[in-house]
């Protein structure tokens, strides 16, 4: 692909304003602070101000005790609970594929991915990919071995986009940067379902479904493990990856999460649970409370405004109701104090 094939792609949405202090954080003293300094956030149990009145997420939570249930005819009534039209849309499923340990539970489950597979073939999509670009390693089609999904999800290969390695073009002013590149099958995408695993994450808490999508950036442009993301800074990269890509629904496996030392060295963490919604955010901040973790204090859902809802009286749950699902995950020292009262 020539320079001249690469043309700049302007993003959806307008740049998401860092933060609004007034109404998302509550700040020690009267000096102002620019850029994307660190949070001071309240106490745990302290109610924030709504920001601003918005129309309710629809959030669906669907119990599933193991991979061997029917998973897509749950998964089915989760996203018809959230009233998702996908009839003649081209869909990228994008899983969270990143190391591979036996041990533990560190991927999306291949059950899920098949699921999701069958499911919007189902609803009627025009077409249905898988693309995932693994932070940690190069050769992305081994790891879909060891994860299974070469074996057990059919004609996988035929179907299955490397994002690392994919054809890209330039989006203008993420993050400050004068373009940025991401690739041509996730920029093309009618919709984009970010089957995220339901994790703790030694950086930002959590990684979830707006988490999830690091995969996106192609190592090919930015290295492994995609170190500019990290010099952008954690949390402000995923709400930037939020506002470019706004055609997403989410589908986080619950089933058998991760705790700890997330997103690579914890523990599994029976929680039995599909998490789906169009609103990430409020995807995100439903998984947090039935994983036992405030998301007021998670800084890049608390200064993700403008990219949805997540205060509980924004969000209409469906399906089970968080206290009926809820199990504490075990959180590494320096996260103690994210626990949900």
């Amino acid at each position: 692909m020539s320079d001249q094939d690469i043309k700049p792609v302007e993003p959806t949405e307008e740049p998401v304003a860092k933060f609004d202090r007034r109404s998302l954080l509550t700040v020690a003293g009267a000096a102002a602070v620019a850029g994307w300094a660190t949070v001071r956030f309240p106490k745990p149990g302290v109610p924030l101000h709504r920001s601003a009145a918005a129309a309710r997420s629809s959030v669906a939570i669907v119990k599933a005790s193991s991979y061997n249930v029917e998973l897509a005819q749950r998964m089915l009534e989760g996203v018809r609970l959230c009233e998702l039209e996908v009839k003649g849309k081209k869909v990228l499923l994008k899983p969270n594929l990143v190391e591979w340990d036996p041990s533990t539970n560190i991927n999306t489950d291949v059950a899920v991915v098949s699921a999701a597979l069958e499911v919007f073939r189902q609803l009627g999509a025009a077409d249905v990919k898988i693309g995932e670009g693994p932070g940690h390693r190069r050769d992305t089609y081994d790891l879909a071995q060891q994860a299974r999904y070469r074996k057990e999800v059919e004609k996988f290969d035929g179907l299955f986009v490397d994002l690392n390695r994919d054809d890209v073009s330039p989006v203008k002013n993420f993050a400050n940067e004068a373009e940025f590149y991401f690739p041509n099958t996730a920029l093309g995408a009618d919709l984009i379902v970010s089957l995220a695993k339901m994790k703790t994450h030694h950086w930002a808490g959590a990684t979830l479904s707006m988490k999830n999508f690091f995969g996106v950036v192609p190592g090919s442009v930015y290295g492994w493990p995609k170190n500019t993301l990290h010099k952008i800074g954690i949390d402000r990269s995923i709400v930037e990856l939020s506002r470019v890509f706004r055609r997403t629904f989410a589908i986080v496996d619950g089933i058998v999460g991760m705790e700890g030392n997330g997103p690579i060295q914890g523990t599994s963490k029976q929680a039995g649970v599909l998490v789906m919604g169009r609103d990430l955010r409020a995807v995100d901040a439903t998984c947090c409370r039935i994983m036992g973790i405030d998301p007021a204090r998670l800084e890049y859902l608390a200064t993700s405004n403008g990219l949805g809802n997540f205060y509980e009286a924004d969000i209409q749950q469906r399906g089970e109701a968080i206290a009926s699902v809820r199990t504490n995950f075990k959180l590494i020292d320096k996260f103690t104090d994210i626990r949900l009262a």
